[in-house]
């Protein structure tokens, strides 16, 4: 079976089923209830639909095996299987029966503790246990915080490109999102002068996600202080997704976000999924880095209590893991890991050369993915990126996330976190395609001629 079987769920349904709902609508009138159409809006903006809408053009027809790249998942291939002490920690407790029992909402002690411990590493301002709140992964964190964010007639700034979930939370918690521009020609920085042209009185927070998911990109010490200054300016908060921060293989140093808390505060949100590479074991955190209480003094604090004491509690088994995990979490365990990746990025990047209607600006330094821009001027038969990606799962069984779900038309993201062989071959396949599709003009032909040589 594929280790991607699990993923291959159809958004579509069957002839069958579509005959039976068509037979019950005659009775649908005798009952009263119906299904909430609540979510249905900010379950449009997600990557699972579009995912699942490229799965369903693949066909067995097209003799070859499927290679899901839009989504990033290593855990399913051996070369990227967590260190031995991670699993050791968890049957530990296993074993013990100490992880059988409910826990606290925020989280219990040792688990907030050893977070507190782990964050601390690299800050000056120091977090407590009391700063901690443990999330069902890090996706939770998200939810937890739009949420408590959702004021009447708030708005919050989140990045374009963007990892789409915090999209969706806020559309289904109501909270106005506006959107700045991460900028491809300066190493895809943050317009902050973007920034402050939008804000008005009622934005309350900015998202920034260091290292970048999906440009890949390790933010500098000058430019998250620029960030922390306009946050003051503007009288808002910073929160700072830092799921990829053991997840780096380039030349720019991670600093995190937390480190600049004494000019505005900053909310911090980790997991385990990314750097440990369990993203199953659903464990993630809230980080409060506010050395001067503003988040209590505001009602932030008691409102993420307050969303996290109606929602599921994180898992108690991993949590009673997590002081050992943590503890003994150091480079060397991310070494392994992060080598495959480099190596899998100067992979992919060589072989786009050989791809003209490719083109990748900027080599990621961290996490599991590339970004490239499609050029569109050199294919025929190819209306955007949405179309591109649709044609090549329909033609080559490939499938690959197209930009507008991340909110950047024209792009397209290969997953790296995958194992080299299955890169070579859908490599092999994407330039197969692009060739085919590539216009018969002269500046066209030339690009292929060059990329024939080597030379483009």
């Amino acid at each position: 079976m594929s280790p991607h079987s699990h993923l291959l769920v159809s958004a579509l349904q069957t002839e069958e089923e579509a005959d039976t709902q068509t037979q019950n609508e005659s009775e649908n009138s005798v009952w009263r209830f119906r299904g909430s159409d609540t979510a249905a809006k900010a379950s449009s903006v997600t990557m699972r639909v579009i995912v699942y809408k490229l799965f369903d053009l693949c066909s067995p027809d097209v003799k070859k095996p499927l290679l899901p790249l839009a989504h990033g998942d290593p855990s399913v291939y051996p070369c990227y299987r967590t260190s031995i002490h991670v699993e050791n920690a968890v049957a530990d407790v296993l074993r013990s029966g100490k992880g059988n029992s409910y826990g606290p909402a925020a989280g219990i002690l040792p688990a907030r503790q050893a977070v507190a411990d782990f964050v601390n590493r690299d800050l000056t301002n120091k977090v407590t246990p009391n700063d901690i709140y443990m999330t069902v992964g890090c996706n939770q964190g998200i939810e937890v915080l739009m949420q408590a964010l959702a004021a009447p007639n708030a708005n919050i700034f989140l990045p374009r490109p963007s990892y789409p979930h915090y999209e969706a939370r806020c559309v289904y918690s109501g909270l106005e999102v506006r959107k700045y521009d991460l900028l491809p020609e300066n190493e895809w920085e943050i317009d902050l002068q973007g920034i402050e042209a939008m804000a008005d009185e009622n934005t309350v927070a900015m998202v920034i996600i260091n290292p970048n998911n999906p440009c890949g990109n390790v933010y500098t010490h000058e430019h998250l202080k620029k960030v922390a200054e306009m946050a003051r300016k503007l009288g808002i908060m910073v929160i700072t997704d830092e799921v990829y921060s053991q997840t780096i293989f380039g030349d720019n140093p991670f600093v995190p976000m937390g480190e600049f808390s004494s000019i505005a505060p900053v909310i911090t949100l980790g997991g385990i999924s990314k750097g440990w590479i369990v993203p199953g074991w659903r464990i993630g955190w809230i980080a409060l880095n506010d050395p001067k209480g503003i988040f209590k003094s505001t009602g932030v604090a008691q409102s993420i209590q307050q969303n996290l004491d109606i929602t599921p509690d994180a898992n108690t088994l991993v949590q009673n893991a997590l002081p050992q995990i943590l503890e003994k979490s150091n480079k060397e365990m991310f070494a392994k890991k992060n080598s495959i990746l480099k190596q899998n990025v100067e992979l992919v990047c060589d072989k786009l050369n050989d791809i003209p209607c490719l083109v990748c600006t900027k080599k990621p330094e961290s996490c599991t993915y590339l970004l490239t821009k499609l050029e569109l001027p050199l294919m025929e038969d190819i209306e955007d990126d949405m179309d591109f990606c649709m044609k090549l799962a329909a033609e080559e069984n490939l499938v690959l996330l197209p930009g507008v779900a991340l909110g950047l038309k024209n792009w397209v993201r290969i997953t790296i976190g995958v194992e080299g062989q299955m890169l070579e071959d859908a490599l092999e396949r994407l330039n197969g395609f692009c060739q085919r599709h590539l216009k018969k003009t002269e500046a066209a032909l030339q690009a292929l001629k060059l990329s024939d040589n080597g030379e483009i």
